[in-house]
C-alpha cells in the first residue's frame, strides 16, 4: 500500500510489551498513534485518535481482549482489527474471529509478516466498502481551531454550491451547543439530529431522511440541537454511524464543526475524506490555524487532503500573504475577500452564492467546490461538472 497506516496498538494486561514492539514495523511503513497499556486506557485513547486499524495485544485467551475487539468493532465496522497473541492461541481463535476481529497472529513474527498482515486487513476492508458504495462518496469536515472563523459561513455556502451544481448533499451541524447552521440559511428546525437520537426504534436511511431539512437549493441539513444541554446525547458512536449513513446516500457530505478537536471533532475528523481549514487574515487566528494544522499532522492526516480557505483575505490588517504563508506553513488553496453584504446576507439567512451569485467571495466558495470536484473526478477517473464564473 502507498499510504502509511495509522495502527493504535492496545496492551492487554499480562502482555510482553517488549516481544509485541519488537515485532511492530518500521516506523516508516507504519505510523503507531499509540502503544497504549491496559485495554481501559486504549478505549479511552481509540476514541481521540484517528486510526486505520486496530491491534489488540494479549498473552492468550482473554476475555477482557474479546470484549474490547467486540466495542471496536461495533464503533467502526469499516475498520479492521487485528488481534496479536504472545503465546499460543489454542481455543481461542474461532473467539476472536466471532468477536470480529479480522486476523490473528502469534508471536514469535516477523515485523515484514505483520506489515503485509496489516496491510492485507485495511485493503480489504476498504474493498469490501467499495464494494458496498459505503466509502464512494466524500465527506468533507470544516475545521476552525477557534470561533469566529467563518466555518459555518464556508459550510453552508460551500453545500449550496455544490447542490446547485446537481450535486445530492448533506450537512451536518457539529456545534452541538450552538450551532448556527440552521439560521444561517434559513430553515426552521423542527427537527435536529437530538430529536433523531431520541427517536425510538434503530437508525435507517429512510428515518434519517425524515430528519433533514431541505433547502430550497437542494442542500439537506441535519440541525444541531436548539439548547446546549441536549447536546450530551450526541455521542461518538452515533455520529458514526449518521455519518456512514449520510455517505452512502449522498454525493457529498459536509460537516460544519465546533471549535476545538473535542472528541465529537475528532471522529468526525477521523470519518472524514477531506478537510478544510478555515482561519482569517490576523495573527491570532492564522497561529491557531498553524496549530491546528500541526494537530492535524500529529494525527496522522494525509496533508494532501487537506484544503485552507482564508476569509476576509483582502482585509488591510499588515499582514501580507507571503507572510500567511510564512506564518501558517502553507499556501491558502482559496482566498474569500470581505464583502459587506455577507453579514447581512447571514442576518437574512442568505448564502452569498445565492443572495450575490455574481460577487467576488461567491466566485471564491464556488473555487472551493470546484477543487472538490476535480479531486472526486481525479480520484473516479471521471469527469463531474463544475461551476462556471457567473456574468455580472
Amino acid at each position: 500500500m502507498s499510504e502509511t497506516i495509522r495502527a493504535l496498538i492496545a496492551l492487554d494486561s499480562d502482555v510482553d510489551r517488549d516481544a509485541v514492539h519488537a515485532a511492530l514495523p518500521a516506523e516508516s511503513a507504519i505510523h503507531i498513534v499509540g502503544l497504549v497499556d491496559g485495554l481501559e486506557e486504549s478505549w479511552t485513547a481509540l476514541q481521540a485518535t484517528s486510526t486505520d486499524v486496530v491491534v489488540v495485544a494479549c498473552e492468550g485467551y482473554s476475555d477482557r481482549t474479546l470484549f474490547f475487539v467486540e466495542g471496536a468493532v461495533k464503533q467502526r465496522p469499516e475498520r479492521p482489527v487485528v488481534v496479536i497473541c504472545t503465546s499460543s492461541p489454542n481455543g481461542f481463535v474461532r473467539r476472536v474471529f466471532e468477536a470480529g476481529a479480522d486476523d490473528l497472529i502469534t508471536l514469535p513474527e516477523s515485523p515484514d509478516r505483520v506489515l503485509f498482515t496489516l496491510e492485507k486487513a485495511v485493503a480489504r476492508k476498504q474493498g469490501a466498502a467499495l464494494a458496498t458504495g459505503v466509502a464512494l462518496s466524500p465527506m468533507i469536515c470544516v475545521l476552525g481551531p477557534k470561533g469566529g472563523t467563518g466555518k459555518t459561513l464556508t459550510s453552508c455556502n460551500l453545500g449550496v454550491s455544490l447542490a446547485q451544481a446537481g450535486h445530492k448533499v448533506a450537512i451536518v451541524d457539529l456545534d452541538l451547543q450552538f450551532g448556527d447552521v440552521g439560521l444561517s440559511l434559513g430553515l426552521t428546525p423542527e427537527k435536529t439530529i437530538y430529536d433523531l437520537v431520541k427517536a425510538a426504534g434503530s437508525l435507517d436511511a429512510e428515518k434519517l431522511g425524515d430528519y433533514l431539512v431541505v433547502h430550497p437549493s437542494g442542500l439537506r441539513v441535519l440541525m444541531g440541537p436548539t439548547r446546549p444541554d441536549q447536546a450530551s446525547v450526541v455521542t461518538v458512536e452515533f455520529l458514526r454511524e449518521v455519518y456512514a449513513m449520510l455517505r452512502s446516500t449522498h454525493d457529498f457530505v459536509i460537516v460544519d464543526t465546533a471549535p476545538g478537536f473535542t472528541p465529537e471533532v475528532i471522529a468526525s475528523i477521523d470519518s472524514s475524506s477531506h478537510i478544510c481549514m478555515v482561519g482569517m487574515l490576523d495573527s491570532l487566528s492564522l497561529k491557531n490555524t498553524k496549530l491546528g494544522l500541526e494537530t492535524l499532522e500529529l494525527m496522522g492526516y494525509d496533508p494532501d487532503r487537506i484544503r485552507l480557505l482564508l476569509n476576509r483575505a483582502d482585509s488591510r490588517v499588515g499582514i501580507s500573504q507571503d507572510e500567511v504563508a510564512a506564518i501558517v506553513g502553507r499556501v491558502p488553496d482559496v482566498l474569500v475577500p470581505s464583502d459587506r453584504d455577507i453579514p447581512r446576507m447571514l442576518n437574512e439567512g442568505m448564502p452569498i452564492v445565492t443572495a450575490k451569485s455574481d460577487s467576488d467571495a461567491a466566485e471564491a466558495f464556488r473555487s472551493l467546490g470546484n477543487l472538490y470536484l476535480a479531486t472526486e473526478a481525479s480520484a473516479n477517473g471521471s469527469k463531474r461538472s463544475g461551476f462556471q464564473r457567473r456574468k455580472r
